[in-house]
């Protein structure tokens, strides 16, 4: 369906979260190294591995060998320093969603690798400074996944 990439994620509670996300929506998960945690972390298990699907998660030890070896149709980045909004954006199956540590973002040198249009962000009010990692992946898959109607999914007519 898509491509979920964390880049060098930080805390096991979210990489567990956004692993039941990806289980549930059909969505492959990348994890870029160095991670912020060991793979065995109880937090992470606790979180996401109880429910879901290590065949769909890769790790790779940099964001190069993770685009070489994913078949991502289209790359976005997204960043509070982004102006585009996630909702003004047409997905298709098998686009990529790169996203940063929680502590740091995305660095601007791979948020700005993508062409314009391919750099988006999800509104805030003013004065607040992010959303939680795992919150914003789940808005944006299911706005992609709510532009393909939902496809595959138990409920579908």
């Amino acid at each position: 369906m898509f491509h979920v990439i964390l880049y060098q994620p930080e805390i096991p509670p979210n990489t567990g979260n956004v692993i039941r996300l990806c289980a549930n929506t059909g969505s492959k998960l990348h994890l870029i190294e160095p991670l912020g945690f060991e793979p065995d972390d109880r937090q992470l298990r606790r979180a996401g591995l109880d429910y879901g699907d290590w065949s769909r998660v890769r790790r790779h030890p940099d964001l190069a060998a993770c685009l070489r070896k994913s078949e991502i149709r289209c790359l976005y980045t997204l960043s509070t320093h982004h102006e585009r909004l996630y909702t003004d954006a047409a997905y298709r199956a098998g686009d990529g969603f790169i996203f940063g540590p929680e502590t740091r973002g995305l660095p601007v040198t791979i948020r700005e690798s993508v062409p314009p249009d391919r750099r988006i962000t999800l509104p805030m009010r003013p004065d607040n400074r992010s959303l939680n990692l795992a919150n914003s992946v789940a808005v944006v898959v299911y706005e992609a996944w709510h532009q393909l109607g939902f496809a595959n999914n138990r409920g579908a007519p």
